[in-house]
């Protein structure tokens, strides 16, 4: 399982006021937690306004590259920006995102062209919005792998995020997100797909439970890309959990040595 850390990001409050006063110190302290957790990547997002954003982005990215031993996923919702910043990052990392929305692909995807060791993270969405089916979920999956082709970038290097909606709102948004992975995995087996954990309990008590079993249901489906946080226990327990029912973790062994390293289950007093 990929994990791409997440609490980088301006639209957590505690980071948020990290990034408005420049607080170093904090962002390397979540940079160093989150590697020791096991993220992959380290997922950069200033959060901030527009007007902002290149300048709190540029300075995050130093601050994170002066400690950081994994890639960035360098993250922004205007394709520009991330072609501005784009020149700063010094090892081959991820870009998110890409969509079908407005001009987003014609951006972005000549970028990933002229760097073929980067990958990116691509939304299944469009200028209509965030789809609740299956099917238009993963008829936009199948739009991004196609104009990716054009571009020469294979589907291994893509994290196809179906973008699952809250099941506060939605109630059956779990079943239409693991549903879409299975198709989407079904026709290109070697492209990643991920999720935004987090979304699914937007609006519920006890958000961890549904993340943790929500988490279960997507790698059961062929989920193998998570933007998570690592620290989190309950969220790293399950997925180190489900890898080993799942066979994909020989004789249990990392779940056994993250138990020996006190990274799993209750902590130890």
């Amino acid at each position: 399982m990929i994990i791409i850390g997440e609490k980088i990001n301006g639209a957590i409050p505690s980071t948020a006021k990290a990034i408005a006063e420049r607080d170093a110190e904090f962002i390397i302290d979540l940079v160093r937690k989150q590697e020791a957790a096991g993220a992959d990547y380290l997922d950069v997002c200033a959060g901030t306004t527009p007007e902002e954003e290149k300048e709190a982005l540029l300075w995050l990215v130093d601050v994170v590259q002066s400690v950081a031993t994994k890639p960035i996923c360098i993250d922004s919702p205007d394709p520009k920006m991330l072609v501005e910043v784009f020149p700063k990052l010094q090892k081959p990392g991820l870009i998110n995102s890409i969509s079908l929305e407005g001009e987003k692909c014609d951006i972005l995807l000549p970028l990933l062209q002229a760097n073929p060791e980067w990958g990116v993270v691509a939304l299944c969405c469009d200028n209509s919005g965030v789809a609740e089916s299956a099917d238009t979920k993963v008829e936009n999956a199948f739009k991004l792998i196609g104009k990716a082709a054009e571009y020469g970038i294979t589907p291994d290097r893509m994290h196809i995020d179906p973008l699952v909606l809250a099941l506060s709102a939605v109630g059956d948004s779990a079943l239409q997100f693991t549903e879409a992975i299975r198709r989407i995995k079904e026709k290109y087996p070697t492209v990643h797909v991920t999720a935004a954990l987090s979304n699914i309990s937007f609006g519920l008590p006890v958000r961890k439970l549904v993340n943790c079993n929500f988490l279960t249901l997507c790698m059961a489906a062929g989920l193998d890309s998570v933007i998570a946080d690592p620290v989190n226990r309950d969220v790293y327990s399950t997925l180190l959990t489900v890898e080993a029912l799942l066979n994909r973790d020989r004789l249990c062994r990392k779940y056994t040595a993250a138990y020996r390293k006190g990274k799993i289950g209750p902590p130890k007093n």
